[in-house]
């Protein structure tokens, strides 16, 4: 079909020139001509060839379908506006596989490893308590001799691993259990053995999905210190209770290799409240205060506010780029604390190696809502009771 014979059809008649032909309606009243800039009008002059050109070929009766009717249907009432149709609202919460039984089997055998490093090191802080001396590297290594020499006497140290296995413990289930409750695939709580003068280097999960929102970062990284503070409190409470005024431990023996271990602000407090007037460096504790001495240690270092730390979940679930900021000038502050205990270089060399670790993204970067943010505020107050720049001299 011709598009002049179209518009023809359409009430429009041609003018102008044979080479530039343009079209008006006839009889109209301004007699407006319709010229090539007015696109509104060569739309719809495209529109009514169209429709012609389908009425014309009948195109439209091989995709168009009459529905099949329903009485039941048709009788429903129709409402005046969409708004007013409520799908049916359907919550799926996936239920996340436990940890394979592998694991868990780890799990328990480094548990029971760890608590005969741990026996050993309990043991020489009982020796050293009864005796009223301080802890001694050689006497921690005979320690280890009794595994074949004298086993039963390893007892002496069941006090010191008990409390510490049970603050890291409730540290990590913490952690544990702040996954499960918000859908996060974690691995069972790890404990790394150590023959050293604590006998444990902590213990540790792995994270196996993606922390999707800001309060799940907060809630993952914040609970395991907190957890673990609860237990570590009353074990250190009991600890300055049962300690002994030993001045001479303040100041190190080289020719005995012995430890001063340093007094977070936590103990001092509460030296001062039980013990007025008394240097908390003549504090001598027994196996339980050491235990928790120890947890207050570890608490510390998580809640350092950098990488992939707890503190550093913490602080990037509050602000992001101060986050940021602070795992770069961390490992940078603890540069001049390694000429006081030379472990912080370690510290500082694996904070600036975490840095190249991939972080994964958070999608759903909502708000912390306020009890959240006081118990972010309550967790800085954590780390400052429990920072100590030199926690073992002597080492």
């Amino acid at each position: 079909m011709h598009a002049n014979s179209v518009l023809a059809g359409c009430g429009l008649e041609p003018t102008g020139d044979a080479g530039r032909q343009l079209w008006r309606k006839p009889n109209s009243p301004s007699d407006a001509v319709v010229s090539p800039p007015n696109l509104t009008r060569w739309r719809k002059l495209l529109h009514l060839c169209c429709t012609s050109l389908c009425k014309s070929f009948r195109t439209f009766d091989l995709f168009v379908t009459t529905p099949p009717s329903d009485s039941a249907l048709d009788t429903l009432p129709i409402p005046n506006e969409w708004n007013a149709l409520h799908p049916r609202a359907q919550f799926y919460v996936p239920v996340l596989p436990r940890p394979s039984v592998k694991s868990l089997i780890l799990a328990v055998a480094l548990f029971f490893v760890t608590l005969c490093t741990c026996l050993t090191a309990g043991t020489q802080f009982a020796v050293a308590y009864a005796n009223n001396q301080a802890a001694s590297i050689d006497e921690f290594l005979r320690a280890f001799t009794l595994f074949f020499k004298n086993p039963v006497s390893l007892l002496a140290g069941l006090p010191f691993a008990a409390t510490l296995l049970t603050i890291l413990l409730a540290h990590e289930l913490g952690h544990f259990f702040a996954c499960r409750h918000h859908h996060i695939r974690s691995t069972y709580p790890f404990f790394i053995p150590f023959p050293s003068l604590i006998g444990t280097f902590g213990a540790f999960i792995l994270i196996r999905s993606p922390i999707r929102t800001t309060r799940a970062l907060f809630d993952v990284g914040a609970s395991g210190p907190l957890v673990g503070l609860i237990f570590a409190v009353p074990a250190l409470i009991y600890g300055v209770l049962h300690s002994s005024i030993v001045p001479a431990i303040a100041n190190s023996d080289p020719t005995q290799n012995t430890v001063i271990f340093g007094t977070p602000l936590l103990l001092r407090l509460l030296d001062a409240l039980i013990h007025p007037g008394v240097n908390p460096h003549f504090l001598l504790l027994p196996p339980v205060g050491r235990a928790a001495w120890v947890g207050l240690f570890a608490t510390s270092l998580n809640l350092l506010p950098a990488g992939q730390l707890d503190g550093g979940h913490i602080l990037r679930s509050v602000s992001p780029s101060f986050h940021r900021i602070t795992s770069i000038l961390v490992p940078l502050a603890l540069l001049p604390l390694g000429r006081i205990w030379f472990v912080w270089y370690i510290w500082a060399g694996l904070l600036l190696a975490l840095r190249f670790l991939r972080t994964s993204p958070i999608y759903d970067p909502i708000p912390l809502d306020p009890p959240r943010r006081l118990a972010a505020l309550l967790s800085l107050a954590v780390f400052i009771l429990c920072f100590m720049p030199a926690p073992i001299i002597g080492l």
